[in-house]
């Protein structure tokens, strides 16, 4: 299943082998790198992740990769992951991560990608919860959340061993129900 997502600034769609280098690009980053779980050395791992993406979006226990391009200039300025989690059994939570290049930060440009993203996990997909693991030291991450009506709901302490030492998970989360009510502010 095919599909694209339009907003004001965005087209968000299913990635594709061809986003490759594009995604190195801001994924190599240090500074964007920062808090991903994996680092990137080569074009090669940004293609492992694409051909383990699934290939069709609600498919339980898989990670389906969305990439957001700019209408303005036509670059590949991110990417969302939708991991659609098998734990429920009735497979209606979604985890969500995503990665904004470095000069589209502060913009948001992420806000708009993950309200537009939300909705469709709410009304089409008819998901239940949404959640988000976050590194706590990410207080960007954190707010763009809380702006989105997420809810802190944990603070596990050195829970994920992650680059040579032990830290610190922090999950959000968002119910439909409260997806309803969210009235976002402007940033």
């Amino acid at each position: 299943m095919s599909f694209s997502i339009h907003t004001s600034r965005l087209l968000i769609r299913p990635v594709t082998k061809e986003d490759a280098q594009s995604m190195y690009r801001y994924r190599s980053d240090a500074e964007v790198n920062r808090f991903l779980p994996t680092e990137y050395h080569a074009v090669e791992d940004i293609t492992d992740l694409i051909r383990r993406t699934a290939s069709e979006i609600n498919v339980p226990d898989t990670w389906f990769q969305l990439v957001l391009i700019c209408k303005e200039n036509g670059q590949l300025i991110g990417d969302v992951g939708l991991h659609f989690l098998a734990s429920d059994g009735q497979h209606k939570q979604v985890e969500i991560g995503y990665t904004l290049a470095k000069n589209y930060h502060g913009k948001g440009y992420a806000t708009e990608a993950l309200r537009a993203i939300l909705e469709h996990v709410f009304s089409t997909l008819q998901k239940h919860r949404v959640i988000a693991s976050i590194d706590p030291e990410n207080e960007a991450s954190m707010r763009l959340l809380e702006r989105l009506g997420f809810r802190k709901e944990a603070h596990f302490k050195e829970s994920l061993f992650f680059r040579g030492r032990w830290a610190d998970d922090v999950i959000y989360a968002l119910l439909k129900s409260e997806w309803r009510s969210v009235e976002i502010p402007p940033k």
